[in-house]
């Protein structure tokens, strides 16, 4: 069974819808290839999954080891070759609120989580995966 169904909507948009919820998620191209630029691109949408998964797979480390991670936020940053036209480099900075503490040991092990990420081992070795933790 599939897991969504994505229609072209005409002027370089698009739409998914995410099967199981009915959930949407539109993007369009960006400025700088032609688009509105309205919604993330496909390629931020690729960017932003990064972290997403990043802070999934911590936030599934997180709750065995009872670690608060709650609000822990990650600013993305993609770059683009141009010739081919592709995702260069990824940047994610993770940010914790300053009342938050996470020993050595706990972020050690949230880093490793994270880097581990299937979106992580799954984009492919071409792109630069720059990550930086606040622990």
């Amino acid at each position: 069974m599939p897991t969504s169904q994505t229609i072209y909507r005409g002027d370089l948009r698009t739409q998914s819808t995410h099967l199981a919820s009915g959930k949407q998620i539109i993007t369009d191209a960006p400025v700088d290839n032609n688009g509105k630029g309205e919604a993330f691109s496909p390629t931020d949408s690729v960017a932003s999954g990064l972290a997403a998964c990043m802070m999934t797979i911590m936030g599934i480390l997180a709750n065995r080891e009872h670690i608060d991670i709650v609000g822990l936020k990650a600013d993305v940053t993609k770059h683009m070759q141009n010739s081919p036209r592709k995702i260069s480099k990824i940047e994610v900075v993770f940010s914790l609120d300053g009342s938050k503490t996470i020993s050595k040991e706990q972020g050690m092990k949230l880093r490793n989580a994270a880097l581990t990420c299937p979106v992580a081992l799954s984009l492919n070795p071409d792109i630069e995966q720059v990550v930086s933790f606040p622990f």
